[in-house]
């Protein structure tokens, strides 16, 4: 077995780095490297060849030109044993380069920063460092490259124990620099993309680029394999309960999107199930909240997912636990709600710490067959000054504050939605039905379930009435108002069948389907 002669290393992230090289000397490497890397290894008393004097050129151009010379590459790139590249590498005074130990300039962390000019993003775009890692992994047969200090631990017992690494290992790690590199490649592409075209462009290309989080037990069903990944553990954090699951994890987030509808609003909790809002609720607290939301749907919440817009206290926490839930989400939990929830082992708690609704501009799905589907978020917000009032009679103030209450909700419900509502409370949901009629009799139905009364409420639709049948229904069930987007051809019958019925209705003019 050959054994490890020469190691590069040239890191940004230092961690780990001198008891990783202290073992390569050990183990008689020669150790080459570049500026503040070789300082670190020579503060710590390691011999250290300088990447200049090892290619006989100085580093240049504040540090750009380094690493991108013959002698690098082609000691990293030559294949041992074949007698044309022997004969090449010996003809030009080029030896082996038998390890790279690379990560790059902090791209992502960079561009992270709040309002982070694009100068400095610029400047962290590694050049060097992915040629080097591409190099070393494309000739794994030969070469061991790292580009995760979590690696060190692994190749240096090898180093220790005989001297080189597996072919095994190698190829391991040459896998994980070309995913490394590639999302480092995505991550520019996007920030690019951003900074140039203002944001809004659909990109050329889709890229998509984020690293394992966790594996998960199994998807949507047990005989489904599933992880997740990217940068879930930034925007929440557990602080108690069993591992989550795929679908915890669909529920939760979309319950977040749905509360952060109501951020800085009044105390407003939302029960959800399979990612459809079943109960929503506003109160001076959140446990009138609670009690609010509770009431619309009795059966649905049983196992469902919990959000507030507020930090969750013991009251409300005492009411939630009473029934079996799967997911509470919160800002924070006070003291008390911990006392009280923790003891329950199973149930998961969530700490918002960022929201993830705004994260990022744009919505990503897999269709299958290799495809993807991009859109914008849906994040519009309607306001009192988007209505525009289309029948005889206008609505009340207190018809108003329902509509708007409303229509934030019935824009997470999936389609075809139909929901009723007060001011502060949901009274009865219909989601997902193939006929808009057909939902709001669920709506109706259900409401009747929860012993809750319609007169006077007020009836949202995600989408247009196509036909006058909805509206009436809907005034049949005890609707006064109703607000939709409009744009039906059959709008005027609509209208009419609503002036009628003394309905008032408002167009939005924006429609929130959901699939």
């Amino acid at each position: 077995m050959a054994k490890i002669q020469r190691a590069l290393l040239s890191v940004s992230d230092k961690a780990g780095l001198v008891a990783f090289a202290q073992t390569l000397a050990a183990a008689g490497v020669e150790l080459i490297s570049t500026g503040g890397t070789a300082k670190a290894l020579r503060d710590a008393g390691l011999l250290v060849k300088d990447i200049s004097e090892h290619t006989g050129f100085p580093e240049m151009l504040d540090g750009r030109v380094k690493t991108l010379h013959p002698k690098v590459h082609g000691g990293l790139l030559y294949i041992r044993g074949n007698a044309e590249h022997e004969w090449a590498v010996k003809q030009h005074g080029i030896p082996p380069i038998d390890l790279v130990v690379v990560n790059l300039y902090p791209f992502e962390a960079t561009v992270a920063k709040p309002n982070v000019a694009l100068h400095d993003a610029i400047e962290n775009i590694d050049i060097g460092g992915p040629s080097m890692l591409r190099s070393a992994a494309k000739n794994h047969d030969h070469v061991t490259v790292i580009v995760d200090p979590k690696d060190y631990e692994e190749v240096a017992a090898l180093v220790k124990a005989t001297g080189d690494t597996t072919l095994e290992l190698r190829r391991k790690l040459a896998a994980k620099v070309f995913a490394r590199t590639a999302a480092y490649d995505a991550a520019i592409a996007a920030h690019l993309t951003k900074e140039f075209s203002g944001g809004a462009t659909l990109p050329a290309t889709l890229a998509v680029s984020a690293p394992l989080a966790q594996p998960l037990r199994y998807g949507e069903n047990p005989h489904q394999q599933a992880a997740l990944y990217g940068k879930f553990a930034e925007y929440f954090k557990q602080l108690h309960g069993k591992e989550l699951s795929y679908n915890n994890i669909l529920d939760l987030t979309a319950a977040t999107a749905l509360i952060a509808e109501f951020t800085g609003d009044a105390p407003t909790l939302a029960i959800l199930k399979h990612t459809n809002p079943c109960g929503v609720g506003q109160g001076a607290t959140l446990r009138e909240a609670w009690d609010k939301a509770f009431a619309t749907d009795r059966q649905a919440p049983f196992g469902g997912i919990i959000a507030v817009n507020e930090p969750l206290d013991g009251p409300c926490a005492e009411a939630i636990a009473e029934i079996f839930s799967e997911v509470i989400v919160a800002p924070s939990f006070t003291d008390e709600a911990l006392a009280v929830l923790t003891k329950k082992k199973n149930l998961r708690l969530l700490q918002i710490l960022k929201n993830p609704a705004t994260a990022a501009p744009w919505d990503v799905r897999s269709v299958g067959a290799e495809s993807y589907l991009l859109q914008q978020r849906d994040l519009k917000r309607t306001t009192a000054a988007d209505l525009k009032i289309v029948t005889k009679r206008a609505p009340s103030e207190a018809e108003l504050k329902a509509m708007l209450f409303g229509w934030r909700v019935v824009k997470h419900l999936k389609s075809n939605a139909i929901l009723y509502s007060a001011a502060d409370r949901t009274l009865g949901v219909g989601a997902g039905q193939m006929s808009r009629v057909d939902s709001s009799r669920i709506a109706v139905w259900k409401a009747g379930e929860a012993k809750l009364a319609l007169a006077g409420s007020v009836v949202c639709s995600d989408a247009f009435f196509p036909f006058p049948d909805g509206l009436i229904a809907a005034a049949e069930a005890g609707a006064t108002a109703a607000i939709q987007p409009g744009g039906s051809v059959k709008d005027p019958e609509v209208i009419a069948a609503a002036d009628a019925r003394g309905v008032a209705m408002v167009f939005t003019g924006a429609r929130h389907f959901r699939h």
